[in-house]
């Protein structure tokens, strides 16, 4: 059965939605704030928001990405997995918000009921007045399965590795 299709009935996991639009993070969960310059000027900043809308991002770093959105826009949902066989961790998420402006594109997806975690994140690409071009994640979670519970504090550090590759593989699509 398709992934997407069994997100009929899930609801955000949590009450604080739009919190990383519009701050601050809410207290009682992680936070994460990652930034890397990915590159510079108009090409590489476009080329690296479409990837970050289409999914090509997520996908270059091996995860996998079911949806049937072709770019992100509120209410979209999709299933994030990553992993290997019986290790696969599938992350049912809805866009909540986007941002398709001149000099700043991306997007935040939350967490729907049945992921690990409870929160959203966002991902956004900005071109900065020198032409320098930008990567953030600012996310905030906390477990919502007993896995994540009991992986305790190597989930921030997994999180943190992951936005790290995230901002890698963006640097590499922005590259010309």
């Amino acid at each position: 059965m398709n992934s997407v299709r069994r997100q009929t009935g899930r609801t955000l996991n949590y009450p604080e939605t739009g919190a990383t639009r519009l701050g601050p993070l809410p207290a009682g969960y992680h936070h994460l704030h990652h930034t890397a310059r990915i590159g510079r000027g108009r090409a590489a900043f476009e080329a690296a928001g479409t990837a970050v809308t289409t999914w090509r991002m997520h996908r270059g770093t091996g995860a996998r990405v079911h949806t049937a959105a072709r770019r992100a826009e509120p209410g979209a949902r999709l299933t994030v997995s990553a992993g290997l066989g019986p290790l696969r961790f599938t992350a049912p998420c809805e866009v909540i918000w986007t941002a398709y402006e001149r000099d700043r594109t991306g997007f935040a997806y939350g967490t729907l009921t049945g992921h690990p975690e409870c929160g959203e994140e966002s991902f956004i690409v900005d071109i900065r007045d020198d032409g320098s071009v930008w990567f953030t994640v600012m996310a905030f979670s906390r477990p919502a399965t007993w896995y994540t519970r009991l992986a305790g504090p190597l989930v921030p550090v997994l999180q943190k590795a992951y936005a790290g590759r995230l901002g890698h593989t963006l640097r590499e699509i922005a590259a010309p």
